[in-house]
This record gives C-alpha cells, sequence and structure tokens, in this order.
C-alpha cells in the first residue's frame, strides 16, 4: 500500500468502500452539505488537494479515486466514462450520500456531466472543469470537429501497448502534465511523483491505457453518433475552462452549447487544462458561491 500524502494544515480521512464488486479508495474532509470530487487522468483525489482546504470550510467533501487509478482497485477492463458514472452512484450509495453538490475535472468533469443528465435527482447543482460536455450544439460544424483532429494525437500515444505505459516514468508524465501550464509552479516535483508512482504497478498502467482505448474505440463514435443529444441538462452546471487547454479550445466549448442547458461557462485567461492547479483560489470560490447560489 503506497503511502497517503497529507495535505497541509486538514485532516483528511481514508476509507475504502466496495461497490459493484470493486474496492474504491474515498479521500474525506470538513464539515456541512456533501460535495463529491472527480478527478481525471492521470491524476487520484491528490488533484484536489489545493482546493480542498477552502471547500472543506463548508462543506464535507469527498474525493474517490476512480477505477484504475490512485488507489481503487485497478479491473482489467470497464474504463468507458459511462462506467465510471456507474461507479460514483454506486460509491455514493455505499457512503449513504442521496444527494450531493458534484464537481469534477477532466474525465471526471465528462462523467459528471453524463450523471447530471441520468440522475438529475441525486445532484443539487455541478461544477465541471476543462471538459465539453458529450454533446454538440447548434454551432458544432464538421469543419471544425476536423480541423482540431490532431488535438488528440498524445490519446493514440496512451492506448498504445507499449508506449502508453510510459507514463510510469516521472519525466514523462511530468512533461505530459506541465505542457500547457500558464504557471510554472502549478505542478511540484511531490505532485509529478505522486501521480506517477501509481503507475508502477501494472494493473494501474494498464488501466491508463483502457481509459483512452474505450474513449478512441467506443465513445467518440458514440458522441458523433448523437447518443447524447436528446438528454437534457436540467442541473444548474457551472463549466470553467482555462483558455490555454490545448486539446479543448473555447470554440470546441462554444460548439457544444444548447441554448435549453442550465449551463453557464466562464473561461478563464490564465490557465491552461490543469486549472485546479493553475488557479486553485478562483475554482474553489467559484465552486463555493455556485453551490450556494443554486439553493437561493
Amino acid at each position: 500500500m503506497r503511502p497517503f500524502p497529507e495535505v497541509p494544515g486538514l485532516a483528511v480521512e481514508h476509507d475504502f468502500v466496495s461497490a459493484r464488486g470493486l474496492r474504491f479508495h474515498v479521500a474525506q474532509a470538513g464539515a456541512g452539505p456533501p460535495v463529491l470530487a472527480l478527478h481525471g487522468w492521470p491524476q487520484s483525489w491528490w488533484a484536489w488537494a489545493k482546493v480542498l482546504p477552502a471547500l472543506a470550510e463548508h462543506h464535507r467533501v469527498f474525493c474517490p479515486d476512480l477505477r484504475g487509478l490512485g488507489w481503487s482497485e485497478a479491473p482489467p477492463r470497464g474504463y468507458d466514462k459511462e462506467t465510471f458514472a456507474d461507479d460514483t452512484l454506486a460509491v455514493m450509495d455505499a457512503l449513504g450520500l442521496e444527494r450531493v453538490r458534484l464537481i469534477g475535472h477532466d474525465w471526471g468533469a465528462w462523467a459528471a456531466f453524463l450523471l447530471a443528465v441520468r440522475h438529475p435527482e441525486r445532484f443539487d447543482s455541478v461544477v465541471v472543469l476543462n471538459i465539453t460536455p458529450p454533446w454538440t450544439g447548434p454551432e458544432a460544424s464538421t469543419a471544425l470537429a476536423v480541423s482540431n483532429l490532431w488535438r488528440a494525437w498524445y490519446q493514440l500515444v496512451l492506448a498504445a501497448p507499449v508506449l502508453g505505459r510510459q507514463v510510469r516514468r516521472r519525466a514523462v508524465l511530468g512533461r505530459a502534465l506541465r505542457a500547457d501550464n500558464v504557471h510554472a509552479d502549478a505542478f511540484s516535483d511531490e505532485d509529478i511523483a505522486i501521480f506517477a508512482d501509481a503507475f508502477q504497478e501494472p494493473a494501474r498502467a494498464r488501466a491508463s491505457q483502457w481509459i483512452y482505448r474505450d474513449f478512441l474505440v467506443r465513445e467518440a463514435p458514440r458522441v458523433a453518433r448523437g447518443t447524447y443529444e436528446t438528454r437534457p441538462l436540467t442541473v444548474p452546471t457551472l463549466l470553467m475552462h482555462g483558455e490555454h487547454d490545448r486539446v479543448i479550445t473555447p470554440d470546441m466549448v462554444r460548439a457544444s452549447m444548447r441554448p435549453d442547458d442550465r449551463l453557464e461557462v466562464e473561461f478563464v485567461p490564465d490557465s491552461g487544462h490543469w486549472i485546479l492547479q493553475e488557479k486553485p483560489d478562483l475554482v474553489a470560490e467559484r465552486a463555493l458561491w455556485w453551490f450556494k447560489e443554486a439553493h437561493a
């Protein structure tokens, strides 16, 4: 068992729950109305380390590790984001959480969108960070989609049988995490080590590959077919997006907007994809405001 890193000045509890036949790690801190925080690739609950103290002042924050990442169990299959969403509901049930505020980043934010449109009765409000919804809006075009295909080159690398396992190397993962940072101090060497060391376990290295294989083979075609187009977003949702994200551009976000969804967007000019590390104070401030505003 790898040791859990400590968040300075904050008492974090670490528990394991059984859900859908798997063992999930959940970090918890604070007191108050429950907030569920879903991280993305290649991170873990530690993605929330800079935001957790501020959120925990007003909420009981639950940070589960997604299957195959962090300290949760890494089965051989099941890494599509619909499965992530189903896992999340099962973890909520195991924790006795009937209804929560939800915040997610990257693939955790994709799962958050799926949860909000499919199970709106379980979520009071949602904050999503640096992801597009799994649908397109009226401004979407084939030309825009084709012109941005090259941005997904890294997904092919991560999904590859041999190249994808290079994420276990700290230098490789460090370059990936720091590629579009506006602020040079976004990730410390300790942060890189925490995320990279998890992939020393072969099962987690394979899980990392399957996250992208499942997306390329199963999920991207679903989006192209409009699988999620008919599902309205009725839960109040705030999308914060770092404008310097090299993979998901502001134009791609705008193209995913549907007029009838309860979705507001805030573009953050001095951040890239890793907005949790680059603008933690802003994320915490906006999230706390949104969770309160949705209940006003």
